[in-house]
């Protein structure tokens, strides 16, 4: 069983970064990632820290991991208007491999999943 709890989001002008957190507690679930409309926006395998990212994010979004702190984040910088809906933190315990390959992240959903976090981003 794995617990996500959100935080963060907001609303930001265009160009503009926030980040959002997301705390884990339980076990069991090293794959973890941000998701928008079911769609992966990125990923990171937490034993290593291997990464996967959606072609639209990579370079503007950063996913990464606390494991001090048990927390999931998404540094979201340069936003554009387009990027506005609500973000949600998953957990799943897929291996490694399958936590960045993007037709196993389209094909099976996430076992664990937050409520999401909005992000308006206004022009």
């Amino acid at each position: 069983q794995t617990d996500l709890v959100p935080s963060g989001g907001g609303s930001v002008q265009a160009g503009g970064s926030l980040r959002l957190s997301c705390a884990v507690s339980g076990s069991g679930s090293y794959c973890m990632g941000w998701f928008r409309s079911g769609l992966a926006v990125a990923t990171i395998y937490t034993r290593g820290g291997s990464t996967y990212y959606n072609k639209y994010y990579e370079g503007r979004f950063t996913v990464s991991y606390d494991n001090a702190k048990n927390t999931l984040y998404l540094e979201m910088n340069n936003l554009k208007p387009e990027d506005t809906d609500t973000y949600a933190c998953a957990a799943d315990p897929r291996g490694r491999w399958d936590c960045q390959d993007e037709t196993d992240l389209a094909r099976r959903p996430f076992r664990y999943r937050a409520q999401g976090t909005l992000v308006t981003v206004s022009s």
